[in-house]
């Protein structure tokens, strides 16, 4: 296989990983918290060829003697997009959406055996029965949320429940309201090391300090927006403006192994 053909069989396969990182972006467009991932292209090693027949005439180049030969673009790294999504009342009393970036909710998830807290924007939540007429408040799939003092639990018994905007969850007994659990919301000091995970959830990079990342959440005025949600702020029409133009680029790409293969064949058939 040529070099030119290479070049383009590694950036064609590079440029599928985008194509499935833009599709998942589109198939999100409609998932609660969801946050825009974000590609980025580098070059892969390039050779150097040293063509150059008097080497003592390039006295002075600034540049590398010869010429360099790239091996094609790889997928240098994936963004996510922090911006806030739009918000959208739902008028549901368990619902609540973050009104600052880089804030987000603790959950306590179970991996194969293993407790690992993880982090989500998605604040649509739930009351789970739990043994001994407690309730504890959930993800929609059964995650435990964590408050101040641990996973929030609560009595059963109570007339209503709802958040305030500073994230306490206020139950009414009776004639009487009080606090009984608080959100413990964190900020990411270190947006970059965050990796998205499966079931919309965040986790810190292996290499990163959690404790340096995940800092309490300490700003001033309203933590959450009550009864409502935030939306995904994947822009459709940029998501398909880039999904055009990667396929655009996987098409140049192919055509040149074509025309590659083209001019393999015209060589062969040339007689001494």
């Amino acid at each position: 296989m040529s070099r030119m053909m290479n070049q383009a069989a590694v950036t064609m396969n590079q440029i599928q990983n985008k194509l499935d990182v833009i599709g998942n972006n589109i198939a999100n467009n409609n998932t609660t918290g969801y946050k825009n991932r974000q590609v980025e292209f580098s070059s892969l090693l390039s050779q150097q060829i040293n063509n150059l027949n008097t080497p003592e005439n390039a006295e002075g180049r600034l540049t590398p003697d010869g010429i360099r030969v790239g091996a094609g673009a790889g997928l240098g790294a994936i963004h996510l997009n922090q911006l806030q999504g739009s918000l959208i009342e739902t008028d549901r009393a368990l619902d609540a959406a973050l009104t600052e970036e880089n804030t987000f909710f603790q959950v306590n998830r179970v991996e194969n055996g293993q407790e690992e807290t993880v982090y989500t924007r998605d604040g649509s939540f739930f009351l789970s029965p739990q043994e001994g007429g407690v309730l504890a408040l959930t993800t929609s799939d059964g995650h435990p949320v964590i408050g101040q003092g641990g996973p929030i639990e609560i009595q059963d018994g109570f007339d209503a429940v709802e958040f305030n905007d500073q994230g306490q969850l206020i139950v009414t007994r009776g004639d009487e309201q009080a606090a009984e659990a608080e959100l413990a919301i964190v900020e990411a000091v270190r947006p970059s090391a965050l990796e998205a995970e499966g079931d919309n959830f965040f986790t810190v990079t292996a290499e990163a300090d959690i404790e340096e990342i995940m800092q309490v959440y300490n700003g001033e005025g309203s933590v959450i927006h009550a009864q409502a949600l935030e939306q995904s702020n994947v822009d459709l029409s940029q998501a398909m403006t880039d999904m055009t133009a990667a396929q655009r680029l996987y098409q140049f790409n192919s055509r040149s192994i074509s025309m590659g293969d083209q001019m393999l064949g015209l060589v062969n058939t040339i007689r001494s």
